[in-house]
């Protein structure tokens, strides 16, 4: 049975380098691997206790608590926005942390990537999603870490999944979940 990695990318711009990089992880996903990467974080609407009531959940967010339920382990691929991460990552980090202590998120092997245009590829980012993440109840991988920088340039004539040294890097994350979700 393979090992089910769901991705959730913070960009929703179109040619976004970060969206090219969940499909370069996706591209390259180890055998007995499947990443998919979930499209429509833009139509959830923000977390509100009121509508997160039995019968009441909005069909976009249960579409994402129903795909994490199905996950094995969980990716975010975040660019920086203002020094952390897109609003959109987080409003999904919330949904899915909910009801707390026994969210779609809770305990499971989750890590997070991404790369950005400034030169430490967004790290402010990446750490404020493993902070949300954690204490959603995430088992995040602290130490399974990619964060690429100067993106637009790097990028601009070369799809991160034709990047060998992205590549490399990729494949060591994914073998990195894999591992941790067979143990789990």
């Amino acid at each position: 049975m393979a090992t089910k990695v769901l991705t959730l990318v913070g960009s929703l711009r179109n040619g976004s380098t970060n969206q090219q990089l969940a499909e370069a992880t996706s591209h390259n996903a180890p055998e007995g691997m499947e990443v998919s990467v979930f499209s429509g974080l833009e139509n959830i609407p923000f977390y509100n206790e009121d509508t997160d009531v039995e019968g009441g959940v909005p069909a976009a967010a249960q579409a994402l608590r129903d795909a994490a339920a199905e996950a094995d382990a969980l990716m975010l691929v975040t660019p920086e926005y203002n020094g952390t991460m897109p609003a959109v990552l987080k409003n999904a980090i919330d949904w899915l942390s909910r009801p707390f202590g026994a969210g779609a998120v809770s305990g499971m092997p989750t890590v997070v990537v991404g790369t950005a245009f400034g030169q430490y590829g967004g790290v402010w980012a990446q750490n404020e999603a493993r902070k949300a993440l954690n204490i959603a109840g995430a088992k995040v991988l602290e130490d399974v870490k990619l964060a690429i920088p100067n993106s637009v340039v790097r990028f601009a004539e070369l799809h991160p999944k034709d990047d060998a040294e992205v590549v490399e890097q990729v494949t060591t994350v994914l073998n990195s979940i894999k591992e941790i979700a067979e143990a789990n």
